[in-house]
């Protein structure tokens, strides 16, 4: 009996999906639910924009006026990263556009990836790209999708670049705000800190990937950004959307924020049939329909729980 109505759950809850989906257009851009997608993706166009993305001839609309900027995680880029996420938003009516950032030396034919600099410089990138971005479409603001370091890094340039003057929705897939533990790695730093080895762990560590130590809690990079008057700025409106099962951001708790203009969305609250881990957000059914909410609030809609394995819907 169990079984049964479990079954009957999952079918209600595809059904309610399909109900509550917006009618893809004759001209809509397929739009994968795996993060598999990001393999022909790559292979075909190394390094380009995802579907719908960087359209520079675009102009928002009243519906949408804000352009979205899509920013990647750690070691990914534009292309594996938003191959969902670009071709949804593209479809819903939004100027979509998106960059690989922190890229140190030469970039590699086949394969490159993004987010490595330190995020100071990457947000440095970023905050160039945006200036283009409004140029482009004459819009005044924009909205931020990010997913991982893409959650983190462009706190730096709200706070301290003058984005927050530029950014009116900041909406976050598996953020980390306090940063992570990583299995210890974190505790770790801090013993090689105490006994005087950190410049050696620095000086191996950071010509390959000057971002990496800036994630582990604690870090000088986490305790500027929480300085003064804290991550979240006034006039930037927050969503985090995270997943208990992240394997990346430990503990998972770590992208809760406070504040009054913060919404906080953990996916297994209202839909515990999901199972999407770190990367799996970026092709899950149940934080697109949030992210979607995030960007539209006033035509916010229902989300479905729709099941969804460790890699997406």
């Amino acid at each position: 009996m169990r079984t049964t109505k479990s079954l009957g759950a999952v079918l209600l809850a595809a059904l309610l999906a399909l109900l509550v989906a917006p009618a893809a257009s004759a001209s809509a851009l397929p739009v994968p639910w795996t993060l598999l997608a990001a393999l022909p993706a790559q292979a075909a166009n190394p390094g380009g924009p995802p579907p719908g993305a960087d359209d520079f001839g675009c102009r928002p609309t009243a519906a949408h006026p804000a352009p979205v900027v899509l920013v990647h995680g750690l070691s990914a880029n534009q292309t594996v990263n938003w191959q969902t996420y670009s071709p949804l938003l593209k479809n819903q009516g939004y100027c979509v556009f998106s960059l690989t950032y922190g890229v140190p030396g030469t970039p590699l034919p086949v394969y490159q990836p993004g987010g490595l600099s330190p995020m100071e410089q990457s947000a440095h990138e970023l905050g160039l790209f945006v200036d283009r971005v409004l140029a482009a479409t004459g819009a005044s603001k924009v909205d931020i999708l990010g997913h991982s370091e893409g959650t983190l890094m462009p706190s730096y340039y709200v706070k301290f670049l003058g984005g927050a003057a530029k950014v009116d929705k900041y909406v976050s897939l598996t953020p980390l705000w306090d940063g992570t533990t990583l299995f210890g790695v974190s505790h770790l730093y801090d013993l090689a800190k105490l006994i005087g080895l950190d410049p050696l762990v620095n000086g191996a560590l950071d010509p390959a990937c000057g971002s990496c130590r800036q994630f582990l809690r604690g870090s000088d990079f986490l305790t500027k950004l929480h300085s003064g008057n804290g991550v979240f700025q006034p006039g930037v409106s927050y969503t985090n959307i995270l997943t208990r099962y992240d394997e990346a951001v430990t503990p998972y708790t770590s992208g809760l924020g406070p504040g009054p203009d913060v919404t906080n969305i953990v996916l297994q609250d209202s839909c515990p049939l999901d199972l999407s881990e770190h990367a799996g957000l970026a092709a899950d059914k149940n934080a697109a329909g949030h992210v979607l909410n995030a960007l539209d609030p006033e035509h916010a809609r229902p989300v479905p729980c729709v099941p969804a394995t460790a890699l997406g819907s």
